[in-house]
């Protein structure tokens, strides 16, 4: 019977030891400062390169009740379409919280484009090659009856790009570590298009640009740390 209580009595410590490292190791620091205030729609140029917003184009929206998740998850939101010289067309989705969590995975393309009726017929994982160093991508492919859609996108933790999944958790812990809760950026182009490697070249060419005409300061908040 002693030998049953002091077993019960270990396991209780156990629980609540392991109780209070959760609550001491909890995240309650937030790494933005309100001098570092993201604001997506003077971050992102109206113009850059060849490419301005195509005003005549309302962008189309998220249904109803995707739409109010995101509102729950997401700070800002930032939905354009741009058009070039040539008349061809490319659609910039942003999403930002300075409160990362796992609810980013609700607007990521795998999860969003499905439920909007979307098939996914290719994920591969990618790279951007850039001016400013080598971006790691996840480049898609949707469809929904006869509009062929490629996709470019990639996801920021802190000042880190990274991929969904373990390297998402393990960046969300390596900020929790230190007790700051770390913000996160979604980015994602995309285009209608059925020649999909025309599309990504589309694409590569427009964050290139895009990335050019935006200062130091807020690529490094959109693009996290090149090359790492």
């Amino acid at each position: 019977m002693m030998t049953l209580d002091r077993r019960m009595l270990l396991i209780g410590l156990l629980m609540f030891a392991g109780a209070g490292l959760a609550y001491v190791m909890t995240p309650t620091k937030k790494v933005t400062s309100d001098a570092d205030k993201v604001n997506l729609e003077t971050m992102i140029p109206e113009s850059f390169g060849e490419w301005k917003i195509d005003t005549s184009i309302v962008p189309l929206l998220p249904s109803p009740e995707l739409l109010a998740k995101l509102e729950k998850i997401y700070n800002q939101t930032l939905a354009r379409t741009y058009i070039n010289g040539k008349g061809q067309h490319i659609m910039l989705s942003i999403a930002y919280s300075d409160d990362q969590n796992e609810g980013m995975n609700i607007h990521r393309p795998e999860v969003c484009y499905p439920a909007q009726g979307f098939d996914l017929l290719k994920t591969v994982a990618g790279e951007l090659v850039t001016q400013y160093g080598k971006l790691p991508v996840t480049r898609l492919l949707a469809q929904q009856r006869a509009r062929s859609e490629p996709i470019t996108y990639w996801v920021i933790v802190g000042d880190k790009i990274t991929f969904f999944g373990l390297p998402h958790k393990l960046a969300q812990l390596r900020y929790g570590l230190t007790g700051k809760v770390a913000d996160g950026m979604l980015v994602r182009v995309s285009s209608i298009d059925r020649d999909e490697n025309g599309a990504y070249r589309l694409q590569q060419e427009f964050l290139e640009a895009m990335l050019a005409g935006m200062s130091e300061k807020d690529r490094a908040r959109i693009a996290g740390r090149f090359g790492v």
